[in-house]
């Protein structure tokens, strides 16, 4: 498996992730939920890349 596709997308929906919780009104990136936001941002990129790596790879 190519893990630079795998983390690459674990980096962008963690990014991501940890943002939404600003756009819908709280102030800090680095609160409680900004964190639980990238965790989970995370983990669905680790999925996707998962996922993108069996479907396009090798």
């Amino acid at each position: 498996m190519n893990k630079k596709i795998i983390i690459l997308f674990a980096a962008v929906f963690g990014a991501i992730g940890s943002y939404i919780p600003t756009l819908l009104g709280d102030d800090d990136l680095l609160s409680g939920w900004g964190i639980i936001g990238g965790l989970i941002g995370g983990l669905a990129g680790i999925w996707l890349g998962v996922k993108a790596q069996q479907r396009f790879g090798e």
